[in-house]
């Protein structure tokens, strides 16, 4: 029987995995408690065991640290939520992958707008809606003569499946968007309303109406937690994936100089543009950047990861774009990119399009921004160039492929 802590937010349904599975395997997994996303994970302590600073992760009662949800649901998971033979377990870890690969990115790119978390961009979420609409007709047809998964018993591959379709079934699945899966429908509530998942998630309510897009949530100022002193500068919201997402940090240390101070500030107002961003879709704001942008004093730069031949899962590649964000956090003023991760597990690549003042690679401007840029190859565009054009165009608008011919997989937006 699997013991330890489990360090998480309220409601994150990566986390839900593993209580889930050790609610049905008898494994004993407690939450920690005070535990506050931004703050504790940020912690000496927690980064000198965790080094990535990402939540959810395990600490097993003799101080061994598991990370990735489904290796620790896997960890505190029993031989019958592990699969009984080798079969059985390959089936298991094949039905992780899917979830994980065919539905979680759709998932994201068509729910996050909607809640406010991501930006709006209608062909995004189209394309998402059509890669749901494939994964769910696929999983219909596997479970008509089925009642779970794998075997004839409640697996892991039940509950990691279901619980990465909790925000399609929560938020956008409504009665007539979700009449066409009756079989998933049946499997999906069976699951849920275990007393094993109402234990953990509670009693789940399935969307009555489809959340509908409203530009006022991703542009609107989150709560500010009370401290010492108040802050003077507000930062613009961020745009990642919610378990990817950091409060802003508290230095006790003096201020450092901006780095963009000395450079021109020019006729181009990032502010203006990044409001107009997270509140059009790109068949507005994309002209708008063109109109408003300023050759004279700012720069376009194309990069690409270098190393995309030691990519694995995507869900890491996505943790490379987010942890470079955070740590670049104070370039957020005089900067814009969107970074793209294009294809699938083991077969992937990262690229982007940044905006920034200056024509120099900004990076070298303060040693605090200078963690990862290494890691990418860095190509300053032409912004009159057609090519500079159709890259801005599909960077924004996360469209295409790469040039390799890799679909879009995921996005996220530097602003």
């Amino acid at each position: 029987m699997a013991t330890g802590t489990l360090y998480t937010y309220p409601e994150n349904f990566r986390a839900y995995k593993a209580l889930v599975a050790a609610q049905f395997s008898g494994s004993q997994v407690k939450i920690a408690e005070n535990f506050v996303f931004g703050e504790t994970n940020k912690t000496e302590a927690f980064l000198k065991k965790f080094p990535l600073g990402k939540v959810p992760v395990f600490e097993t009662k003799d101080g061994k640290c598991i990370t990735e949800s489904n290796a620790i649901a896997y960890y505190v998971s029993n031989e019958q939520m592990r699969g009984k033979n080798d079969l059985e377990k390959a089936e298991i870890i094949q039905w992780l992958g899917f979830a994980d690969s065919e539905i979680l990115p759709a998932s994201c790119a068509w729910v996050f707008p909607l809640l406010g978390i991501m930006p709006y961009n209608k062909k995004t979420i189209e394309n998402a809606k059509e890669d749901i609409t494939r994964a769910l007709t696929y999983l219909n047809n596997y479970l008509l003569p089925k009642t779970y998964l794998v075997g004839e018993r409640i697996t892991l591959a039940d509950i990691c499946v279901a619980m990465t379709l909790l925000h399609l079934y929560q938020h956008v699945l409504e009665p007539k968007a979700r009449e066409s899966y009756g079989n998933v429908n049946r499997w999906f509530q069976t699951i849920i309303n275990q007393p094993q998942t109402v234990n953990v998630i509670g009693e789940f309510k399935l969307a009555d109406k489809a959340l509908e897009y409203d530009p006022k949530k991703f542009n609107q100022d989150k709560p500010k937690k009370e401290k010492p002193a108040p802050k003077e500068n507000k930062k613009a919201p961020k745009v990642v994936e919610v378990a990817d997402e950091a409060d802003d940090v508290e230095t006790a240390a003096p201020p450092s100089k901006d780095p963009w101070e000395a450079l021109p500030k020019g006729k181009f107002d990032m502010d203006d543009f990044k409001r107009n961003y997270s509140n059009n879709d790109v068949d507005v704001s994309i002209p708008y950047f063109w109109q408003k942008f300023d050759p004279e004093n700012y720069s376009i730069w194309y990069c690409e990861y270098k190393y995309n031949d030691e990519l694995t899962k995507t869900f890491m590649s996505c943790n490379l774009m987010g942890g470079m964000y955070q740590r670049i956090e104070k370039m957020r003023k005089g900067a814009f990119a969107s970074m793209c991760l294009w294809g699938g597990d083991n077969d992937s690549t990262i690229s982007g399009v940044w905006v920034w003042r200056g024509h120099d690679l900004a990076f070298t401007l303060s040693p605090d921004w200078q963690i990862d840029y290494e890691t990418y190859s860095w190509k300053k565009l032409e912004p009159k160039d057609a090519e500079t054009k159709a890259l801005v165009e599909q960077y924004f608008s996360w469209v295409g492929t790469d040039k390799d011919g890799r679909k879009f997989t995921e996005g996220k937006i530097f602003k």
